[in-house]
């Protein structure tokens, strides 16, 4: 438990280092306030430069996380708080002793999309510990509680608003590669998401139905569900297997089927969202 506990927390902190990399190295360095915690940091740098970009994100996370429990009361897990103030950490360590001042090239979108890449991967691997970086998603939140709009428009909002702020203080051509690289960020992680949590529902139709079905079990230890169907040609009644798997499991499973019935009928179909037992909760 505590090796799994400690693997959870590295792999988090692996995460907001991949998101602070894309704000200190590629957002900062152009004046992309592309939504957020980072991107209101970015945008208070500029109106007082006194303060880090990294010091206004712990000041920040800080007033966020208080205004968060003032309004809808301790509900904010221990990994959620954590990977907030890591990513804020971590970003003013690499102020601190990798400073950058100039961005490492003119063209600003091969930037946005390179880093954009990196913090996705980032991004995935915190969501995939089942923790988000909180910010900005608290003051959805409290949209949420208050005004009845959804968690997701409302980071959508909060977010826009901060890339709107550059217009007016970094000129329309910034303002609108913040705008762009906040679409780019939605689009970016969903995909980072879905390619963590890929899996597959195989149908397997099969004679040997029987041993594929032990095999799914006793050697890959997942679960599948057998249901009995009739071809339309023959009227042969024929057991179909159905399981869901990740890609190793499926590639093991399809080298298997393949030994012992090289006439089995499959078919694999990815799924976006698996809800209930051994998968996403309900609640």
């Amino acid at each position: 438990m505590m090796l799994h506990h400690i693997k959870t927390y590295l792999l988090i902190t692996l995460g907001a280092l991949g998101v602070a990399t894309h704000v200190h190295f590629f957002l900062s360095p152009n004046s992309l306030a592309t939504g957020g915690v980072s991107g209101l940091s970015i945008v208070m740098n500029h109106l007082l430069p006194n303060l880090s970009v990294g010091m206004f994100m712990i000041i920040l996370n800080a007033v966020l996380l208080l205004v968060g429990i003032l309004f809808l009361g301790p509900k904010f897990g221990v990994k959620t708080i954590y990977s907030s103030f890591a990513l804020s950490l971590a970003v003013w360590l690499l102020e601190r002793f990798i400073p950058i001042t100039e961005p490492f090239s003119q063209d600003i979108l091969i930037q946005l999309i390179i880093g954009q890449c990196i913090a996705a991967a980032g991004m995935g691997l915190v969501f995939h510990q089942k923790a988000s970086t909180g910010g900005t998603d608290i003051i959805a939140m409290i949209i949420n509680k208050y005004f009845s709009i959804d968690v997701g428009k409302g980071v959508l909002i909060s977010d826009i608003s901060i890339a709107m702020l550059s217009i007016f203080l970094f000129g329309p051509e910034i303002g609108m590669y913040a705008i762009f690289g906040v679409i780019l960020n939605g689009f970016v992680i969903d995909y980072t998401i879905q390619m963590f949590d890929a899996k597959k529902e195989i149908v397997i139709i099969s004679k040997e139905s029987e041993e594929i079905r032990t095999f799914i079990v006793n050697e890959i230890g997942k679960g599948a569900t057998i249901h009995t169907a009739r071809g339309a040609f023959t009227s042969d009644e024929k057991e179909v297997i159905t399981t869901i798997l990740g890609r190793k499991d499926l590639l093991k499973l399809k080298k298997h089927v393949g030994s012992v019935d090289h006439k089995a009928f499959i078919t694999v179909h990815s799924m976006k969202e698996i809800l209930g037992q051994d998968f996403k909760s309900l609640a």
